[in-house]
């Protein structure tokens, strides 16, 4: 007979090494991108709706975000070098290959919408610029989920069907935000209805994520990342009410906007935390293999 399995850790020791990055960095790296990803998108809706102020402000916030985003995530990698050699290699199978490849095709074509909306030169190479950024962006607004969720991270491995969801709820209630803030109130309609559809999907995906996670959502509730999961919850339902009911006001659309902004950023930054919390304390990769092995000696039964 074969003892039965006990799943423990050494000396209690951590199972898994916690993530190396600095929170910064990756996660500035995560909020930015979806900040233009989504902008991007809303961006070509403005476009395509006659809102110019708009459709120019959003371009060019997209643009600086996905800079600020790139320069983050080769801080991170230490050289610029690194980030080059990722082009090297074209894998489907790496979230880390294709993320590099989809930022080198979407920076590019953020940066020639944002020059021919700023100059006013070239429309049609501006128009089919905003077209591709706009295609591209909410597979860079939801790409960084699938890297995390990639790793042997709990809190995040462990919600990996959900995590693309918030992310791109997230990155919506950002660029909502953003719209908010640098367009004028009677342009600002579309904005306004992205930011409550985004705060209501973002709830439920957090939600859906807690219950998939288990006992693993503790990490979500205490320390550092229940304290920023909170407040992102707060901060974006009450931008969300903001713009829904006094978003007509400039005062009021501003302040909003920035509510949705940071409820965004506290969202990125408190899954982040959830991670590496996760990853320290042994229990949450020790439990959930105790749960399998118990599931399946139930379901032998």
């Amino acid at each position: 007979m074969v003892a039965k399995a006990e799943f423990d850790s050494y000396y209690g020791r951590p199972v898994i090494k916690p993530p190396s990055w600095e929170a910064r960095d990756i996660a500035g790296y995560f909020f930015f991108g979806g900040l233009a990803g989504a902008g991007s998108v809303l961006a070509a809706a403005a476009q395509y709706t006659g809102r110019t102020r708009m459709e120019t402000a959003l371009k060019v916030s997209s643009l600086g975000a996905i800079s600020v985003s790139v320069v983050a995530l080769v801080h991170d990698l230490g050289r610029p070098a690194r980030f080059v050699n990722m082009l090297r290699v074209f894998k489907p199978t790496s979230p880390m290959s294709m993320g590099s490849w989809l930022l080198s095709a979407y920076g590019p074509a953020a940066g020639a919408a944002a020059a021919c909306a700023v100059t006013g030169r070239l429309p049609r190479a501006g128009a089919v610029a905003t077209g591709a950024a706009a295609l591209l962006g909410p597979m860079v607004a939801s790409y960084t989920a699938v890297l995390a969720a990639d790793t042997a991270v709990p809190a995040w491995h462990g919600a990996h069907r959900e995590l693309p969801y918030l992310f791109t709820a997230s990155a919506t209630a950002a660029a909502s935000g953003m719209a908010l803030v640098v367009a004028p109130p009677h342009e600002n309609a579309p904005a306004r209805c992205a930011a409550a559809v985004a705060a209501l999907a973002d709830t439920v995906a957090m939600k859906a994520a807690e219950r998939r996670l288990g006992p693993v959502a503790e990490t979500c509730r205490q320390g550092k990342a229940g304290t920023l999961l909170r407040t992102a919850q707060a901060l974006t339902l009450t931008g969300a009410a903001g713009a829904a009911l006094l978003g007509r006001g400039r005062p009021a659309a501003i302040a909003s906007g920035l509510a949705l902004l940071a409820g965004s950023a506290c969202t990125r930054f408190g899954i982040f935390q959830a991670g590496v919390a996760s990853a320290e304390d042994p229990k949450y990769t020790v439990g959930p293999q105790r749960a399998r092995l118990e599931e399946r000696e139930r379901r032998a039964r």
